[in-house]
């Protein structure tokens, strides 16, 4: 899922590592060498 506004969450369903957006560049986040998806 792409980076699209801030404040959106993210987390890693291998690890658990989880990512709230401070600022926004684009792309995609990756952990564990898998997108990261994004929690609702």
């Amino acid at each position: 899922m792409a980076v699209e506004k801030v404040g959106q969450q993210f987390k890693c369903t291998v690890c658990g590592n989880e990512v709230q957006v401070t600022r926004v560049g684009g792309g995609v986040l990756v952990c564990c060498g898998k997108p990261m998806e994004e929690m609702k």
